[in-house]
């Protein structure tokens, strides 16, 4: 008894480790989330493997209690409770989808694990995920490099998991040797903001004109990004105004606003240039709870972010067949696989990160964008305001 009890503390230690380390917001630490499949699999009991589990979502995910009370201006109670059910799907997928039986069995299973977590509806929730690391230890590979991570996470579960920790060992040494950023996109720029809780919430023509004036001071024939909610709320008269500004500048801007009618809202980006002001891209997927409130029309209700999951992977930008992800996309697997699928050839990434402040979460949303953007070798722009 004492012996499991001290199996199970050890393996709740190195999961929690590798959870913490893995999404610490450095893209070269994201290949320590492989070392979860290795304990998932020498789980002796279900209980054990829900252990294991937990402690991995829990730490990976450590920043959403501080996020949820500086969100809410609330203490870290709500927090506490939303961290414990965003976890309950992983946790779940993943215990009820474990085996004890030896050989093929567990493998397979989790290849299901994986591609459950990856894809709605329990990848609506499936953060976190070891395939990330892919663009890490095989940057430029593409569809191959994700085949060969899948594959690698698959033989971590088997006996030959020696042999694949010491491979990906020394891809993940190389990798760190010759790493080099994505590069940003010609004639592309991401601008980063520092307007607080402020940004989107003032939309008052002094707030317009700063953000045109931010955009105005690039050079001309430059597309400028600007984070998440940016514009506040897109009404004719805010593109009216973006419009005519930019109607001599050369200049084409893409920033994030909200578009809102009877029946809710959808988190958008808009392109606003010379030839006009227009919708470029409406969310796949907001953040569930805060955005996305399915229940609500569930029960006869109205509000809340749509969802628009598998629309608009790619839209065209002058020559460019961009990847959009705003904010909480950029910490999920199918929009951007979705997107390359659909032959992307940049990344836009977006997010107005205000409520991040003490936390990681920003970071890491950098580094899975950073991970994805290697992996296709695909140029990336990154906008954000804290």
């Amino acid at each position: 008894m004492r012996h499991d009890l001290f199996r199970t503390g050890v393996f709740v230690a190195l999961s929690t480790g590798a959870g913490w380390i893995g999404w610490s917001g450095d893209v070269l630490f994201l290949p320590v989330s492989a070392a979860f499949p290795v304990l998932w699999s020498l789980a002796r009991t279900r209980l054990q493997a829900t252990a294991i589990n937990a402690a991995y979502f829990l730490a990976a995910s450590r920043g959403l209690p501080q996020g949820v009370a500086n969100f809410y201006s609330s203490d870290i109670w709500p927090g506490l409770l939303l961290w414990l059910l965003a976890s309950s799907v992983f946790v779940a997928v993943h215990s009820v989808i474990w085996t004890d039986h030896k050989g093929w069995r567990k493998p397979l299973r989790y290849l299901a694990a994986c591609f459950a977590m990856a894809v709605p509806p329990f990848g609506i929730l499936g953060w976190a995920h070891p395939i990330t690391a892919a663009g890490v230890l095989f940057p430029g590979w593409g569809w191959w490099g994700l085949g060969a991570m899948a594959a690698g996470l698959i033989v971590m579960t088997t006996r030959y998991r020696p042999a694949a920790a010491l491979a990906m060992a020394g891809l993940w040494l190389w990798s760190a040797a010759e790493w080099t950023p994505p590069i940003l996109p010609a004639s592309w720029i991401g601008v980063d903001l520092e307007m607080g809780t402020s940004l989107g919430r003032e939309a008052g023509l002094k707030r317009q004109q700063e953000l045109i004036d931010v955009a105005r001071a690039q050079p001309q024939g430059t597309t400028v990004v600007l984070p998440e909610s940016a514009l506040g709320f897109l009404t004719p008269t805010v593109g009216r105004v973006w419009q005519r500004a930019f109607a001599d500048a050369g200049i084409t801007v893409i920033a994030g606003a909200a578009v809102i009618d009877e029946w809710g809202y959808d988190n958008v980006l808009v392109k606003s240039s010379a030839d006009g002001s227009a919708i470029l891209y409406r969310e796949r997927m907001p953040v569930p709870g805060s955005m996305w409130q399915p229940w609500r029309a569930w029960m006869g209700d109205q509000g809340g972010a749509r969802a628009h999951f598998f629309a608009n992977p790619v839209v065209d930008v002058g020559n460019q067949s961009v990847a959009p992800l705003i904010c909480y996309e950029q910490l999920l697997v199918w929009p951007v696989l979705q997107s390359a699928f659909n032959r992307a050839n940049a990344i836009v990434a977006v997010g107005n990160g205000w409520w991040t402040k003490g936390t990681s979460i920003i970071d890491i949303q950098r580094a899975s964008s950073e991970a994805w953007a290697r992996l296709f070798g695909l140029p990336l722009v990154i906008s954000f305001n804290t």
